[in-house]
């Protein structure tokens, strides 16, 4: 049974979604605070974690929580699921390592459904790869059954959403995809300036392993494509 750890300070909000995820039968934990939550983590991590930004007296508790999450865990599904809906707090909240970010005015078969999602993805890390889930593009090697990302043999720690992202543009070098293509490879709804967050923080993830890479480019008014070289081949 998956694990949900609900960090919500608001008690009927909190109850509310636990009740309703446990009747999608997942195990559900519930913390009303950063302290208490991560504490919690610190013993064990769930297996996907939704996490408000509001925390009590912590005006952006959520956020720092995603970041402490995401220091313990590359690919930790993390959703933030959140009142406020400015483009400055979803482009925080992704920046820092969020999977998805979703308001509270959404749906809970919604809700579901974007959690199911993440959680068919992070079940392929499982599963002891064959040679068709590996993927490799000259310095960099994907491997579907683990989801783990290496450029020139040392690990990119990307989340989920960003190694969908990375390897629907990689599968295709040349080829541009726009940001509904990506948005359907990575298996997540959200607007061109969520898309355009995600491939900002893939290319520093990169970037933090090889300063010279620069393989993501985009094009202007379609979307982005991944660049080969022309000595990929001997690698």
């Amino acid at each position: 049974m998956k694990r949900i750890a609900i960090v919500e300070d608001a008690a009927a909000i909190r109850a509310n979604y636990t009740e309703a995820l446990r009747r999608h039968g997942y195990e559900v934990a519930g913390y009303a605070s950063r302290p208490e939550a991560l504490a919690a983590f610190r013993t064990r991590l769930p297996d996907l974690a939704l996490v408000d930004i509001g925390l009590g007296d912590e005006v952006d508790g959520g956020f720092t929580l995603t970041r402490e999450l995401r220091a313990m865990s590359a690919t930790l599904p993390i959703i933030i699921l959140s009142a406020r809906d400015s483009d400055f707090d979803i482009v925080a909240g992704l920046r820092l390592g969020a999977d998805d970010y979703l308001t509270k005015d959404a749906s809970l078969p919604h809700l579901a459904a974007r959690i199911a999602a993440l959680f068919r993805r992070s079940d392929l890390a499982g599963a002891s790869p064959d040679a068709e889930d590996i993927v490799t593009r000259g310095p960099l090697t994907l491997d579907v059954k683990r989801l783990t990302a290496d450029w020139h043999r040392k690990r990119v720690d990307l989340t989920l959403t960003e190694f969908w992202m990375v390897h629907s543009l990689a599968r295709y070098p040349g080829h541009v995809k726009d940001r509904d293509a990506l948005m359907r490879d990575a298996s997540i709804v959200v607007d061109d300036s969520t898309i355009t967050s995600h491939v900002k923080r893939i290319r520093r993830k990169f970037q933090a392993v090889d300063p010279t890479f620069d393989r993501i480019a985009t094009v202007y008014g379609m979307g982005y494509r991944w660049s080969s070289h022309a000595d990929d081949a001997a690698l």
